[in-house]
């Protein structure tokens, strides 16, 4: 592939830059990882500010190159993958941890067959690439023939050295985005939120309900989530809600569930805000799951479930410390 055809296929597949005044090329020359960093957990953090320290002692740019969408949903469509965060989220998060700039890049069938050796010399061309920073398994291109050693070659040729980070581990656990979803899958919430680092989250749309919690003493805020984001374990979790263009968070309680108790097989997530009585409808939301507080079940009665509730949300308040985390900042 000759230069001009590979800045063509780059300028095609950017698909946003955060900073989004940031332009390729950038005046400085770069320090380079690349990878999917779903759910930016303590492991990508670990990487990427690394890459950060080694920029600023080099005068260059951290650069945090990523995908959307995930290259498995081309790769293996047959395989559904649920998604730790959005494209947003996961830039915001990579700059949080110390990137100067990230490029998502629009993956395409095109850009899965891509020899390691093209993708590269983008890297080199619109990026000013001059180290690549990656884990020790990394591999890249068609085929995932673009391993570390032949990374190395390449980079000989091209202009640019590899380096490689070992597998980030808290006690003695290798953390993976893969073991994320895993946990929380399983209602492991505390394990999950331990290995990202922060409190696991979803954003999504408060949307019309069934208006059950009302008459029941505890109104909620139906969140709808979008079909691709992963949710917990079923069950009622301490949550705190934040409101786009907000800086603080509400303190709640969550149903996360089918509401067994009405008959219904629907999964919805409710969110009960503690002392709140404005209208949330059509805001666009993110809930904080903190702590899961029990699974979901069935009550024999109304009264029976009013109870319940009104000991989560006891128990959910005495978590999170309900007036103190009304002024929390997000960590964003």
């Amino acid at each position: 592939m000759v230069a001009d055809e590979g800045a063509a296929v780059s300028a095609d597949h950017v698909l946003a830059l955060d900073p989004p005044d940031s332009a390729l090329p950038p005046r400085h020359e770069s320090v380079v990882t690349v990878g999917c960093f779903d759910g930016v957990h303590l492991g990508h953090r670990y990487l990427v500010g690394h890459l950060a320290e080694r920029a600023r002692s080099r005068d260059r740019l951290a650069v945090a190159v990523t995908f959307e969408p995930h290259p498995r949903r081309i790769l293996r469509p047959d395989q559904p993958l649920v998604m730790l965060t959005d494209a947003e989220e996961r830039s915001a998060l990579l700059r949080a941890a110390g990137a100067d700039l990230v490029v998502t890049l629009r993956f395409t069938p095109a850009l899965a067959a891509m020899s390691p050796e093209d993708f590269t010399a983008l890297l080199v061309e619109r990026a000013r690439m001059r180290e690549l920073w990656v884990g020790t398994d990394f591999a890249l291109g068609r085929g995932r023939v673009g391993t570390v050693p032949v990374l190395r070659e390449i980079g000989a040729s091209q202009g640019f050295t590899v380096h490689t980070i070992e597998p980030f581990e808290v006690h003695g656990e290798v953390v993976k985005s893969s073991i994320v979803r895993q946990l929380l899958r399983e209602g492991a919430l505390e394990h999950a939120n331990r290995l990202l680092g922060r409190a696991y989250d979803v954003v999504g749309q408060v949307v019309g309900g069934a208006g059950r919690g009302r008459p029941l003493g505890f109104p909620t805020a139906n969140v709808g989530v979008p079909e691709d984001r992963l949710l917990p374990a079923h069950g009622v979790y301490a949550v705190r809600l934040q409101v786009a263009g907000e800086a603080g968070q509400r303190p709640g309680v969550a149903n996360l569930g089918v509401r067994p108790s009405f008959g219904e097989q629907r999964v919805v997530l409710e969110v009960h805000l503690f002392d709140f009585g404005g209208d949330l409808y059509g805001q666009r939301v993110r809930v904080v799951f903190v702590e899961r507080l029990r699974e979901e079940r069935r009550f024999a009665s109304l009264d029976e479930l009013r109870a319940q509730i009104a000991r989560d949300a006891a128990q959910a308040r005495a978590v999170l410390g309900a007036g103190a985390a009304r002024s929390e900042k997000v960590e964003r």
